[in-house]
This record gives C-alpha cells, structure tokens and sequence, in this order.
C-alpha cells in the first residue's frame, strides 16, 4: 500500500505524528510520500519542540520512531510539481491531510493549488481515490463550513480532530489515537482496536470496564 501524507500549519502535529507512527506499525505500509509546509514545521517546533526545519528522512523517521536507514517515508519537497504524488498515472491508494489548515481547505475546495499538497490532493479526488482532510479549527465559520460541504460532496471524507472520550483515555497520546484510527479504518489500514466501540452491556456500570484499552 501507498499512501501519501500531508502536514499543514494547523494546530494539532501530534495527529500527524501518530498517523505516521501507526501506518509505519501496519505492516501493510510500503511507501508514505509525506508533504509539509513551513508552517507545518513551525506548529511541530512549538507543539511538540521538534525540529523539522530542513528535514532530512533521518530526522523524520528519528520522530517517527523509524531505524534511520528505513525508506518508508519518502519527503517530497513542497514546490515540487513533479514529484509522484502530483500525477494521477501514479498508483496509490490515498491521501491524508493531517491536521489540515483552512487555507489548504480553502486551496482544495477551489482546485486552484499553487503547491503539492493542493495538487495532489486535487488528484486524489480526480482518480476518485480516498482523500481524507483533518480539520482542526474552532470555531468555524460559513466559509470553512461551505469548503467543508463543498469537499464532501466531491468525495472527500472530512474527519475533523474531534475524539471521543468513551475508551476513558488516561494520556494525550491515547487521546489522540482514538482519531488516528479513525483515520485508519477509513483508510483500509489495520489497527489495536483499543479505542473502538465494543457495544453496550447489560450494566450501564460496566460500560467503562468493557471499553477500557488491553
């Protein structure tokens, strides 16, 4: 499976890092053609106090958790028209944009890119491919919300960084994860399940016991 992975200027690294992480943990993964814009690299500086500026593959797997020899994630540069994720004659089977900025929402929902990200997101949604879009904003406003609706209608699922709280997460990382798997399952892309509904029980009280991560 290919996948290609963009990471924009929005709040919210830590979604992108763990979206990484966990496709890296698949098995199932042999390529994620990752994107970031300067802003991105801005947002991991202060969120996460990592240095992505200048990124190199071993830096991005050293972030990732990844031996700095492994070639899963392939950097594409930003300005780079040309690279694979930019034609639709590439095979692949999707695009996530995590977290996405309403400007890229914006640039997307217009199709007039003026970068990788838009245009292979553009393509994605040509070649009728998965493109999932990561929101994180708040609140939103008519025109974030007409984009939004704009991009469903044409075929983009829209998974804003919304997760849930019924797996009672004991840590942000668990947290986090809750909308990471989402993000999988949409995907195709197999997951620990820990943080899935496992349905109600016949107690109310023992709603807790039966949902809690293994």
């Amino acid at each position: 499976m290919e996948f290609t992975l963009a990471i924009t200027g929005a709040s919210g690294s830590i979604y992108a890092q763990r979206t990484l992480v966990h496709l890296a943990a698949s098995g199932l993964v042999e390529r994620i053609n990752l994107i970031m814009s300067a802003a991105a690299e801005t947002v991991a500086q202060v969120e996460l106090g990592v240095d992505l500026r200048g990124a190199t593959g071993e830096k991005i797997n050293a972030w990732i958790g990844l031996p700095k020899d492994s070639k899963l994630i392939r950097l594409q540069r930003l300005d780079n028209m040309a690279a694979r994720p930019s034609s639709g004659s590439h095979p692949q089977e999707g695009m996530v944009v995590v977290p996405c900025s309403m400007g890229t929402l914006g640039a997307i929902a217009s199709g007039a890119g003026t970068n990788l990200i838009h245009r292979a997101a553009d393509v994605t949604l040509k070649e009728s491919r998965k493109l999932i879009l990561v929101p994180r904003e708040t609140p939103y406003n008519a025109i974030h919300l007409e984009n939004m609706l704009r991009l469903a209608r044409a075929g983009a699922h829209i998974i804003p960084a919304s997760p849930g709280f019924y797996h009672r997460p004991a840590t942000i990382e668990a947290l986090v994860d809750h909308l990471v798997f989402r993000i999988l399952d949409h995907l195709g892309v197999p997951h620990s399940q820990t943080t899935r509904w496992q349905g109600k029980t016949e107690n109310a009280s023992d709603l807790a016991t039966v949902n809690e991560p293994t």
